[in-house]
């Protein structure tokens, strides 16, 4: 389990992205490379990273179902997750 102060912070990056997506959009579009700079650090997308939304572990995320490996394989042996089943051979 990912510390809280980790996640929230996680959080503060995706809200600083989305409010300053269309202002990095236009300035991206002029050139204006040095009004880029003086945004925040925080509001570049390159800054987020993918997390687990059961637990926000950071490794081993399964982009297609949003969640970590780990998580991942106690909900499908649980069948919590429609369509996937253990193989057998």
């Amino acid at each position: 389990m990912a510390k809280e102060s980790m996640k929230a912070r996680e959080r503060k990056r995706e809200k600083m992205v989305a409010k300053f997506a269309d202002k990095r959009a236009a300035l991206k579009a002029a050139g204006d490379y040095e009004g880029l700079q003086k945004l925040p650090r925080n509001a570049s997308p390159v800054r987020l990273h993918n997390r687990c939304q059961l637990t926000g572990r950071p490794k081993g995320y399964m982009r297609q179902f949003g969640i970590s490996r780990i998580n991942f394989r106690e909900m499908a042996l649980q069948g919590l997750i429609p369509g996937v089943k253990k193989t057998s051979w």
